[in-house]
């Protein structure tokens, strides 16, 4: 064989493995609620944040996802606020679909609890937080982490 023949089977072998699918599972992108209206008068009223992520699994086998947490960390305050911040929440979530087929891409919702204190709404100047969420996933993969891309802010009187 020659040089020249040599030279171009490694090209072509170089060109095909990068051109391949990712032989991995990552999380790809993630979003969540952006606003959430606090009821005037609340006290510690729960309510649900929903996170939309997109998981590429490129194994020969479906992952499977074992658990699920997120965080919420204050980044900034309007108004009166009961957190400072930089202050964090851990919160436990719910996740479906809890598998992903192999070789395939799919949209993960996840539904994480929260809650909110509010006064109640009328002519004084309302206050809110703005939260960066980062989602958590124990997969049959191993653990994985992504922060959404944008915030989710909680709007109180």
């Amino acid at each position: 064989m020659s040089f020249r023949a040599i030279a171009v089977a490694v090209l072509a072998v170089a060109a095909l493995a990068c051109s391949s699918q990712d032989p991995t599972f990552s999380l790809k992108s993630a979003t969540v609620d952006d606003v959430y209206w606090c009821p005037g008068g609340a006290r510690d009223a729960g309510y649900d944040l929903h996170a939309t992520v997109v998981a590429h699994n490129g194994t020969a086998r479906a992952v499977a996802i074992v658990a699920a947490t997120a965080e919420m960390k204050l980044t900034s305050v309007r108004g009166s606020w009961l957190e400072r911040v930089g202050d964090r929440y851990d919160a436990g979530a719910k996740v479906a679909p809890t598998a992903i087929a192999a070789d395939s891409t799919a949209t993960l919702i996840v539904t994480i609890p929260s809650a909110c204190t509010s006064g109640r709404w009328g002519p004084h100047a309302s206050s809110s937080g703005s939260y960066v969420v980062t989602v958590r996933l124990v997969t049959s993969a191993g653990a994985h982490s992504i922060t959404a891309a944008n915030q989710h802010e909680i709007l109180a009187a």
